[in-house]
């Protein structure tokens, strides 16, 4: 976690100044929406995963969201979906960077196992890639709920989160 904590304070000091000279704060503003996107690797079932997703977050007011998020883990076997409705409050009134939390809630399809649901909650900050990009970085920590670690290893986990997401 301490690593974490400094690769954001780095990349705050690494944000682009243009930040400033275009209303950010508008962007975070009630009645916007935001649409990511998703492509990288995971790792489950000592297996490397290809993920793709999509998610979608509608702010009801200034700073506040909620959100759905569609993730395919493929590649490997077994294969999994993942739908995750969440809510998170990004601190909107910061100049250069905004800082985000929030929780969520997941549901996991895994083929030839039961479904896994989770809770969990993340916590970092946005930094403005293009007019209406932003680069998030932060850290997840998730629950697995009626979890038993004779089916699956571990029923907690903590990560990094790195996404794109663009305001609109």
């Amino acid at each position: 976690m301490k690593k974490l904590l400094v690769a954001i304070a780095a990349l705050a000091f690494a944000a682009p100044a243009a930040a400033q000279s275009v209303n950010v704060a508008s962007a975070f503003s009630q009645g916007r929406t935001h649409f990511a996107v998703t492509a990288g690797n995971g790792y489950a079932f000592d297996e490397n995963y290809f993920v793709l997703g999509l998610g979608v977050s509608y702010y009801v007011i200034d700073g506040l969201n909620v959100g759905l998020n569609y993730e395919w883990w493929t590649g490997s076997d077994p294969e999994m979906t993942k739908i995750t409705p969440s809510v998170q409050y990004v601190f909107h009134q910061m100049q250069r960077i905004k800082p985000y939390v929030g929780g969520f809630y997941r549901r996991t399809s895994i083929d030839g196992l039961p479904d896994l649901d989770s809770v969990g909650a993340r916590a970092g900050a946005y930094f403005q890639a293009g007019r209406n990009m932003f680069l998030g970085v932060g850290g997840v920590y998730e629950s697995y709920l009626d979890c038993s670690t004779a089916v699956y290893r571990k029923c907690d986990s903590t990560y990094v989160e790195v996404g794109v997401t663009f305001a609109f």
